[in-house]
């Protein structure tokens, strides 16, 4: 881009911040109409809530802000670039994407789109598109060297089903070929394609990897949701949960940005909310089984007993380990005895046994967790560069 086109660009950043939304809302329209078949794609409830815009148009709008050098965007870049390598995002997608953003900017601004902001526009877009394809390219190439790694989907099977709470089930995931599979990071997600009746098409959903990286079965453990209103929240995890050993099911290999390195020897200080335990969980495995087994603190919230998944798994390697101390607050606390705290996590409440020396902190749960947690640790003087969360959907958080 030259510099007359990059400002162009950063003089369409104000319309970007009042209107962005409604811009990105028509595009997905526009496109989908379209273009049907990328529904497959792309997850319908997050377009139905209104997620994927606010997340969009908060992405077009930073790359505008930061256009002079989108480098220092390289972080989020990879994280949407592992987002997308998960759901098998091919390069000529890329050219649809760019056909229907554009013809959006021309259709929605009208007068004030001149062949100039469009020229530009188009510049900027192919040039991030380049930035993308590059970064996913490189991923792709990583995974499918791997032993047991592959690109794209892969069919597996269901081999076990667990139930771990009232609302949440273990699936056990074997490929059909009974090849290797490839080994992850704790922390990380695979991405699973399910076709929905219901909707006529098929339905992508990312689910954290909740065990320890193993040569035989990836397990996810997925709570059932249930939707309060007409969006379709919760339809794959519904189908997920009416499925039966046996069944067979479209697997994406692991990816995320979101994990701990097993071979660092830092203190882990983990603060999950409801299912956001499930990457934690990956992380304890994984820590009991390697050599140094790092000094970990785990803190966990839910509303009471009954929807607390792993909770006998969880006491018992608390018991049995001094390098595992764990906490649990729950919001209606069981008539038994119980070694839970009342209420929702207050980190202030036992800061003696988080603030640790070099140690790394991982949050995860619902947005709005993440956000109290998150600043509750920086007022607690934890360092930012070493508090990494994961959002479950549409990045809509930027805290770091």
């Amino acid at each position: 881009m030259n510099a007359s086109q990059k400002e162009l660009i950063k003089a369409t950043v104000p319309i970007l911040r009042t209107n962005g939304n409604d811009l990105i809302t028509y595009f997905y329209q526009r496109m989908l109409s379209n273009n049907p078949e990328l529904k497959n794609i792309f997850n319908m409830a997050n377009q139905a809530s209104g997620k994927q815009q606010n997340a969009l148009s908060g992405a077009v709008l930073a790359y505008a802000e930061n256009i002079e050098d989108p480098t220092v965007l390289i972080n989020t870049l990879k994280s949407i670039g592992n987002k997308h390598v998960s759901l098998n995002i091919q390069p000529a997608q890329y050219d649809i994407v760019g056909n229907h953003l554009i013809g959006s900017i021309k259709e929605v601004l009208g007068d004030l789109a001149t062949l100039e902001l469009i020229e530009a526009w188009t510049c900027a877009y192919n040039e991030l598109a380049q930035i993308m394809i590059s970064i996913e390219a490189d991923m792709y190439q990583k995974t499918i060297n791997k032993i047991g790694g592959w690109k794209g989907w892969r069919t597996f099977i269901i081999s076990k089903i667990v139930k771990e709470s009232d609302e949440i089930n273990s699936f056990y995931l074997k490929p059909e070929d009974n090849k290797e599979i490839a080994d992850f990071y704790p922390g990380q997600y695979i991405s699973v394609s399910a076709f929905i009746p219901e909707l006529g098409h098929k339905q992508p959903r990312q689910y954290s990897l909740s065990s320890y990286s193993n040569s035989e079965y990836y397990r996810i453990s997925v709570k059932k949701e249930i939707s309060q209103n007409t969006t379709p929240d919760g339809i794959v995890s519904n189908a997920l949960h009416n499925k039966k050993e046996g069944d067979i099911i479209e697997v994406s290999a692991p990816a995320g940005v979101f994990f701990a390195d097993p071979k660092a020897k830092n203190p882990l200080v983990l603060v999950s909310g409801g299912v956001g335990l499930t990457p934690m969980m990956s992380m304890v495995e994984t820590n009991k089984n390697s050599l140094q087994k790092n000094r970990t603190v785990w803190i966990h919230s839910c509303r009471n007993e009954n929807v607390h998944a792993f909770k006998d798994t969880i006491e018992e390697l608390n018991n049995e380990n001094e390098w595992l101390t764990s906490f649990v607050f729950y919001e209606t606390l069981p008539e038994s005895e119980t070694n839970a705290i009342e209420g929702r996590i207050d980190l202030h409440q036992i800061k003696e046994e988080i603030l640790i020396e070099d140690a790394k902190y991982y949050i995860c749960g619902p947005a709005i967790f993440i956000k109290v947690q998150y600043q509750s640790l920086v007022a607690l003087g934890v360092n930012r560069e070493n508090i990494l969360y994961e959002e479950f959907g549409p990045q809509l958080l930027s805290l770091n």
